[in-house]
């Protein structure tokens, strides 16, 4: 664990302690409440919400621990809630180990601060006294809006310390999914306030409604990790035309997710990565074997042929609405900084960004590993050299700066940035592009992937 990451866990987990202590000692607990037999009641309840969480495709988890824990905040105020969250989100994995000692101090800490903010919260909307009314309505979604908020931004520092990402792309890696959790949870944590306030014993009748929202959540990602099995299954039908090719398209989705990563690109962009990196080459289905093949350098006619798989793969994707985010990507992971790419001879920056950043990872995996055209793989220092050399002429020079700082290059001496850097020219590149249609036929760049 970094400095850094340290200082963060010390700083959360004392300030919850505070926090904790604080509205235990200072906090009353409402007489409708039933003393702390009541808490014990609510950190039950919390328990057995927690039992079943959902981890979310960018990791977070999502548990629907988070109604009976505003539910416990609106009837019992901070004290309640500093506890029913404190112990009420404690998990079979941390009893067993899995977690880090730090990271369940951290987890609870992040849990037991918004509970105590939702609960004062609603006091300040509602009162002391929880009531079957519309402005407890109120008070309890803002509180669970200041929870959610809280609760988010706590999780996400840790994300941002870990990685060295930004704080924006952190918060959005599950927002919808979580956001939907909130309004989900929101109006049934009232509707279990006011069951509790009528007759305490019916409350365990939510668990239904609690195991349906919860089992939607598992649905929704089910759903999404059999979209992703599909597409990586489709990627590995094309590669495995070529045994050069094995591993191809998760290699280069590999590399293109972790430069996305070092230039803190946010969720829906990592998640285009992700996908068009496994995509980017689909269009090679319709490639001839004996061109796919071929290890001496193409002819003209055969060039064109190989050149034209970005569009054919973007015509394959297109009618999956899903996808629509990585067509960029499958179409222009050719182009050329300075214009003389294919297919549309793209200059600099009106080439999409994403593809900018899968064609530095496509070319430095093509580079590593062996190909047809190319028995001898070069090593990641003549790779990333090359890559270097080529830098402003065919791949982004911040594109390449940001790989340079990523693991597929750590200790490997970097030449650095070229003195003089090839500087896109848009009329005379388009034009010189067009009449070749694409890269020359004869000996093609080292960084030049097929």
């Amino acid at each position: 664990m970094s400095r850094s990451l340290k200082l963060l866990v010390m700083a959360v987990v004392t300030t919850a302690i505070i926090v904790v202590l604080g509205a235990v000692v200072f906090a009353r607990l409402p007489a409708d409440l039933h003393g702390w037999g009541g808490v014990a009641y609510w950190t039950a309840l919390t328990l057995v919400a927690q039992a079943f969480p959902v981890k979310m495709p960018r990791g977070t988890v999502v548990s629907v621990a988070i109604a009976p824990i505003l539910a416990a905040a609106a009837v019992g105020g901070p004290a309640a809630a500093a506890v029913v969250a404190s112990l009420g989100i404690t998990e079979w994995r941390e009893l067993r180990g899995g977690v880090p000692w730090y990271g369940t101090l951290y987890n609870h800490a992040e849990s037991a601060v918004p509970a105590v903010l939702a609960a004062v919260v609603f006091q300040v909307i509602a009162g002391n006294r929880f009531e079957a009314s519309w402005l407890s309505l109120l008070g309890v979604a803002l509180g669970g809006a200041v929870y959610f908020i809280t609760n988010a931004t706590l999780a996400a520092l840790v994300v941002v310390v870990r990685d060295q990402g930004s704080l924006s792309a952190a918060l959005s890696g599950d927002l919808r999914l979580i956001s939907g959790n909130l309004l989900g949870m929101t109006p049934l944590a009232w509707l279990i306030a006011v069951v509790w306030s009528v007759a305490w014993w019916a409350v365990p009748l939510f668990a239904l409604p609690l195991y349906a929202n919860r089992a939607a959540y598992q649905a929704t990602v089910q759903i999404r990790d059999m979209f992703t099995q599909t597409v990586r299954a489709l990627a590995s039908a094309v590669d495995a035309r070529d045994p050069f090719t094995a591993q191809h398209s998760e290699n280069v989705q590999r590399i293109a997710v972790d430069i996305g990563r070092v230039m803190r690109c946010n969720a829906a962009e990592m998640e285009a990565l992700e996908w068009g990196g496994l995509l980017h080459d689909i269009g090679k289905i319709g490639v001839r074997d004996d061109v796919l093949l071929k290890q001496d350098k193409l002819t003209r006619e055969e060039r064109i042929s190989m050149n034209a798989h970005p569009v054919l793969g973007e015509e394959i994707i297109k009618p999956v609405a899903r996808l629509a985010p990585e067509l960029p990507i499958i179409r222009h992971h050719h182009e050329w900084y300075n214009g003389s790419g294919y297919p549309d001879h793209l200059v600099g920056e009106e080439i999409p960004k994403l593809a900018r950043i899968l064609h530095v990872a496509d070319a430095f995996e093509a580079m590593t590993a062996k190909r047809p055209y190319r028995m001898r793989p070069l090593s990641r220092e003549q790779a990333l050299a090359e890559l270097r050399k080529y830098a402003g002429i065919q791949f982004d020079p911040v594109v390449l700066d940001a790989f340079a700082r990523t693991q597929w290059v750590a200790g490997v001496p970097d030449p650095g940035k070229p003195a003089l850097r090839g500087t896109p020219v848009s009329i005379v590149a388009r034009l010189a592009g067009r009449a070749r249609g694409g890269p020359q036929t004869g000996e093609q760049p080292a960084a030049d992937a097929r």
